[in-house]
């Protein structure tokens, strides 16, 4: 990449590059943000070819020719924190992550972020769901759970249980996250199968897609939270159905998924934004 280049805010172009792209609500999203903030933003669909030599040529043309900021998706998460690791630079939480969600210019070179777990942390918060002190499991071993655990022990939870199918993928996780922060590490994660997650929680957490395809995971039946949460959203899931039957309060990832943009647009362009009446607007658009 061109290292003379520099962050512009004249320059208000941004994209989110993914692979499929076509759904993304992104750009409604930044748009919503961008008129509330008095912004003229062009914000833009990238289909790319799932490849890094693609990746990286996209991402290199955007900035090169004035992009202020990117977000990136699936399945380029990995790449964009490869790039960054190597040519740019990392916030703890993307280093943590392992993926990169965020892109901008910062000290003329990409910088890479990952706002995902702080849109949940602040999406639950927004809720009124305590969070402080709070008795926490995590169902599925994969990137979402691992972008969400250090918000979540930086936002005050007590414990925190990941849980998977398969439970040496959980094990491996817990061990990988303890070495990559000492925060993490002082808070002496758990493991277990799936199926062994019993009892009592403040909050549970869906990190899997399983809704998604309509099945459902092997839940114990004394497994209880006063909370639950998917970060799945955009149809009926089995997994909060099946909570929300014993008393829970659930809560669908959309509001996650426009409090982690809220976090990228500020990034951008130092622009707060009011997530609450922009979530409203967003509401009302989908009806």
């Amino acid at each position: 990449m061109n290292k003379t280049l520099t962050f512009t805010k004249a320059q208000q172009h941004f994209m989110v590059i993914g692979n499929p792209i076509a759904h993304s609500k992104s750009p409604e999203i930044h748009q919503v943000f961008a008129k509330q903030s008095g912004l003229d933003i062009s914000y833009q669909r990238q289909y790319c070819p799932d490849n890094a030599e693609s990746f990286y040529a996209v991402i290199t043309a955007f900035f090169n020719g004035g992009g202020v900021g990117a977000n990136v998706t699936v399945p380029f998460k990995q790449l964009a924190y490869d790039y960054c690791q190597t040519q740019g630079s990392l916030s703890e939480h993307a280093k943590v992550a392992g993926a990169v969600n965020t892109l901008l210019l910062k000290d003329e070179a990409l910088y890479g972020d990952n706002t995902d777990g702080q849109g949940l942390v602040n999406h639950i918060e927004s809720l009124g769901w305590p969070l402080n002190g709070a008795r926490v499991a995590i169902i599925g071993a994969g990137g979402a759970a691992r972008g969400v655990v250090l918000p979540l022990i930086q936002a005050g939870i007590s414990t925190l249980t990941i849980a998977n199918r398969t439970v040496s993928k959980a094990q491996v996780l817990v061990t990988e996250l303890s070495a990559a922060n000492s925060t993490i590490n002082s808070h002496k994660l758990k493991s277990c199968a799936t199926e062994e997650l019993t009892g009592a929680f403040d909050l549970i957490i869906n990190a899997t897609s399983i809704g998604l395809s309509g099945n459902t995971l092997p839940l114990a039946d004394d497994l209880s939270s006063h909370y639950v949460y998917d970060l799945m959203y955009g149809r009926a899931l089995p997994f909060l159905q099946h909570f929300a039957q014993r008393g829970a309060q659930t809560s669908d990832g959309y509001g996650m998924l426009i409090a982690q943009a809220a976090l990228s647009f500020e990034r951008w362009t130092g622009q707060a934004v009011d997530v609450k009446s922009a979530t409203v607007s967003l509401k009302a658009g989908a009806t």
